[in-house]
């Protein structure tokens, strides 16, 4: 009987029926069967409305926000569109019994301060940085460039200070902005052969948005050229008026390199700090933010955090966004392992079961079990919001390679990306920037992001999908890219930003250069580590592919991570030096001006090719 009975006859709803007042509470992803009755309208209007705009949708399919403001606005009813769960973290935060304000007692200790350094690109941040905790941060860096936020403790006169060191690059806007949240000073540094750049203008309005005080560090005045009296001058324009000249703003000439200034500069922050009157309570349960995050493969999910107020110790019960965990291991800034950090102090956090959204806050649950349901929780609502974000990405699409030829032709075409870094905060940055490349023919669609090394499955996701893969500090390994190659998964690898965004946009335009094609020639991996007086660190390596030769450009890999870029600069079978070394074979590798060795590392040596493009 049940198959005989007729199907239900689609009801459609009067033209004069009444919209509802006010603004409406929408839910991302929701389907036609919620959204229709949230406007008095029926699912078959919605759908109705959709099709005869060329969406081919039913009640029951997600729909991206497009297509739900489309709706709302063909019926002229105000929405609000939120990610699924938004509505429903009260009640999560009500779990917690977490008190997002927290009244700040006046019989509370008063707390290291939380010092962000900002500016343009290539001011000198890192270096100054490197100068005030005597360290070396910036070879590691690629290109220079500073393309993640670290976080720093010192001493000074018995009275600790907390630095974070921001991305001057205009990519790392959202990675800026968190730094300038979870501070409690800003340094500006500005350099003064340079003066005022766009990013400079960008990290203030930071500042000034999350209401804190602001020192500027006039830096490089030991250059030719430097003229600190035309920063102050440009810095006077935007309403920073240096003490100087009557105004409130402490600007501090310093030299980086020489370490000049650096002193003053100190001791001008810890006054501003001890006006500011800084306290937060040790005794509470920890609640901070996420810094950065990333996945190591050896230790699994990696988070450096900041801790706000309470203290973080061992063994506590963590919850991130939807990433929670038992803390198995606190590391200070320094690589050392800790059993507790309290307030405004940085520290790297293991034991969480998954990586951690960067600049989501964090905070101690009262035990495991509600730590386990606030995160499943939010992890379906994530995944909700998802559905609806990434509904066209793979449907159809191209690759990168075949934007141009359909431009040509005249048709409007989506480019497919995966796209994979080795931190949440690069990650964030590369796909914000990507999006503002888009243009009327060319829309791009994210079939996953993810953090981590380029994997067989992300190949295999690529070629289902039609997909381009981006590297972003991350390398395929050797399974992957011979996947790739059978499968003509393009593989694209960048270490610096501009390049990533340069590649994209020209080919966009159709006015990519001649390809500079990288073959992999050889891997090495590393067995043992001998050190040799005078010499240095030498790897003692098994070749498991192709051949190492010496003088060959080389990526040295961890887990998956480019850590360091060179060449071969000895290479020895016993103790003769050779010109290669076939697979299968052992030799002694010795790199230029790389120390950092750890058996299980592995050695990748490539040339490059140039293929003029067709």
């Amino acid at each position: 009987m049940e198959e005989l009975t007729p199907m239900d006859v689609p009801t459609y709803s009067a033209e004069d029926a009444p919209v509802p007042e006010g603004t409406i509470v929408i839910e991302r992803a929701s389907t036609a069967q919620d959204l229709g009755p949230k406007l008095n309208r029926t699912a078959a209007d919605v759908v109705r409305f959709l099709l005869t705009n060329g969406e081919m949708v039913t009640a029951t399919q997600s729909l991206t926000d497009e297509m739900i403001e489309l709706f709302a606005e063909d019926i002229s009813a105000q929405i609000k569109l939120v990610d699924p769960g938004e509505e429903q973290e009260v009640e999560l935060r009500r779990l917690l019994e977490f008190d997002a304000q927290g009244e700040e007692g006046d019989e509370w200790p008063t707390r290291p301060p939380v010092i962000t350094v900002m500016g343009h690109v290539d001011h000198g941040k890192t270096l100054l940085l490197d100068r005030i905790r005597s360290s070396n941060v910036v070879e590691g860096e690629a290109g220079g460039i500073t393309q993640h936020i670290g976080a720093y403790s010192i001493s000074r006169n018995g009275k600790s200070i907390t630095f974070l060191d921001t991305p001057g690059h205009e990519a790392f806007t959202a990675m800026r902005a968190r730094g300038a949240d979870a501070t409690d000073v800003v340094v500006l540094v500005v350099a003064a052969d340079d003066g005022v750049m766009p990013q400079t203008l960008e990290a203030l309005d930071h500042a000034r948005a999350a209401d804190v005080p602001i020192i500027v560090a006039i830096n490089k005045i030991d250059r030719e050229g430097a003229d600190p009296q035309k920063v102050m001058t440009q810095l006077s324009e935007r309403e920073l008026v240096p003490e100087a000249w009557g105004g409130e703003t402490i600007m501090v000439p310093v030299s980086a390199m020489t370490g000049e200034g650096i002193d003053d500069l100190i001791d001008n922050l810890l006054v501003v700090a001890e006006l500011e009157d800084l306290r937060a309570t040790p005794d509470d349960r920890a609640a901070g933010t996420v810094l950065e995050a990333h996945l190591d493969i050896g230790r699994g999910p990696v988070a450096t955090v900041l801790v706000e107020r309470g203290t973080l110790n061992v063994g506590d019960p963590l919850v991130s966004g939807a990433a929670w965990g038992r803390v198995r291991a606190l590391i200070d800034d320094r690589g050392e392992s800790i059993e507790s950090a309290g307030p405004s102090t940085p520290a790297q956090v293991l034991g969480l079961n998954d990586v951690a959204e960067a600049g989501d806050g964090f905070v101690i649950a009262p035990n495991e079990k509600v730590a386990a349901k606030v995160a499943s929780t939010r992890e379906h609502w994530h995944r909700l919001a998802s559905l609806g974000r990434d509904a066209s990405a793979t449907s159809g699409g191209a690759k990168l390679e075949d934007i141009f030829k359909q431009i040509q032709a005249g048709e409007a075409t989506t480019l497919n990306l995966i796209i994979k870094a080795d931190v949440n905060g690069s990650l964030e940055a590369v796909s914000d920037s990507l999006k503002k490349l888009e243009r009327d023919e060319v829309k791009l669609a994210f079939v996953l992001r993810g953090v981590g090394g380029i994997t067989e499955n992300d190949v295999q996701l690529a070629a289902a999908s039609n997909a381009t893969i981006l590297g972003f500090n991350v390398r395929p390994d050797r399974k992957a890219r011979e996947q790739a190659d059978q499968e003509k998964v393009e593989i694209r690898t960048y270490e610096i930003i501009y390049k990533l965004l340069e590649d994209i946009e020209n080919a966009m335009l159709g006015l990519l250069e001649p390809e500079v094609e990288e073959v992999v020639t050889g891997e090495a991996e590393v067995r043992e580590i001998f050190r040799i007086p005078r010499v240095g660190a030498i790897a003692g390596c098994m070749v498991t592919n192709g051949v190492v030769t010496r003088g060959s450009k080389v990526r040295f890999l961890r887990e998956g991570t480019v850590i360091w870029n060179g060449a071969v600069s000895s290479l020895k079978r016993f103790k003769e030096d050779v010109r290669e070394v076939q697979a299968g074979f052992e030799c002694g590798i010795g790199l230029t001006d790389f120390q950092d060795l750890k058996e299980g590392d592995v050695i990748e040596t490539y040339e490059e090719r140039e293929i003029p493009r067709t």
